[in-house]
């Protein structure tokens, strides 16, 4: 698949740069997708550096790069310190992360993930996990699911669009379709699809627990990272967002640092520049770059 067609990457020459790139180092592209910023980070590498890429979509896995430098593994992000091990390396120098839905996604409309398409309600990330958005729409409470709907979607009628949904189960809920239209009656008129996409946005969240992902990645960068490498991440919705820049702040995703034996603040990263966002002239060309948020930290 070409890059071009299958995702076109967000902030590239923003969040490679974030990574201050030197020889003989070792690099990881925690969401590889199209392949987009791998191959930039490739194009700053010399033969003696490594490429190490995470995609655990099989459809992102065919666009695997043809370089000796590279290696792709077919995993989630989260076993970043196990794949690692595996092949050997103690300490990398960066570590680059965009963590948004690729457009291939949503652009195929089986993955469901998507508002404008009829198909199955599926949007898992990895197609061989057996939980589907379909499971939790027709199976998780209303408490749950309104639970659900107000942390991930930031919905204030999360308790009454839950009601919505669990009170018509008496039929299955299979399509996209089937529940946009279960819900029309509670989309504002002129801002439906916003609201659509924040409750989209809940149900993929929960689907591949997105969070939990999130963290125990970010976690695991302590480690893998030696000093003075760099971490790049591109956020688009605030809870990531949050989440990155309490990390980078306080080496936890709490208000608060983390503190060593002696009750002083432990500091594990230092911010690099300040938040950054896709130019005006970015946006117009990709209009899916709009929300993202890039934060850079070098390990200290």
């Amino acid at each position: 698949m070409m890059e071009t067609m299958y995702h076109k990457p967000v902030l590239l020459s923003e969040s490679v740069a974030g990574l201050n790139i030197k020889p003989a180092s070792v690099y990881v592209d925690a969401t590889f997708g199209g392949g987009g910023h791998s191959k930039e980070i490739l194009n700053q590498l010399d033969g003696q550096s490594r490429l190490f890429a995470f995609d655990q979509d099989e459809d992102a896995q065919q666009n695997a790069i043809d370089d000796s430098r590279f290696t792709l593994i077919p995993h989630n992000f989260k076993h970043l310190h196990r794949f690692l091990r595996f092949h050997k390396v103690a300490q990398v120098d960066g570590i680059l992360a965009d963590l948004g839905v690729s457009s291939h996604q949503f652009d195929t409309p089986e993955r469901g993930f998507s508002i404008r398409f009829d198909g199955p309600l599926d949007m898992r990330m990895n197609q061989q996990q057996k939980q589907t958005a379909k499971d939790i729409v027709n199976t998780y409470s209303e408490t749950d699911l309104a639970d659900v709907l107000f942390a991930f979607g930031e919905l204030r009628n999360a308790r009454k669009l839950a009601q919505q949904i669990t009170q018509n189960r008496t039929k299955e809920i299979n399509t996209t379709i089937e529940l946009n239209e279960l819900l029309s009656s509670f989309l504002p008129k002129g801002n439906e699809h916003k609201v659509l996409a924040k409750i989209y946005q809940a149900l993929r969240m929960e689907v591949n627990s997105e969070i939990n992902v999130l963290q125990d990645f970010l976690l695991q960068c302590k480690a893998a990272l030696g000093v003075g490498g760099r971490l790049s991440v591109i956020s688009y919705h605030s809870l990531e967002d949050r989440l990155v820049k309490r990390f980078i702040q306080n080496g936890n995703f709490e208000s608060e640092p983390t503190k060593d034996a002696f009750g002083n603040p432990a500091k594990y990263f230092k911010k690099c520049g300040g938040l950054q966002v896709p130019s005006q002239h970015e946006i117009n060309q990709n209009n899916r770059a709009r929300s993202a948020k890039l934060r850079v930290a070098e390990r200290i």
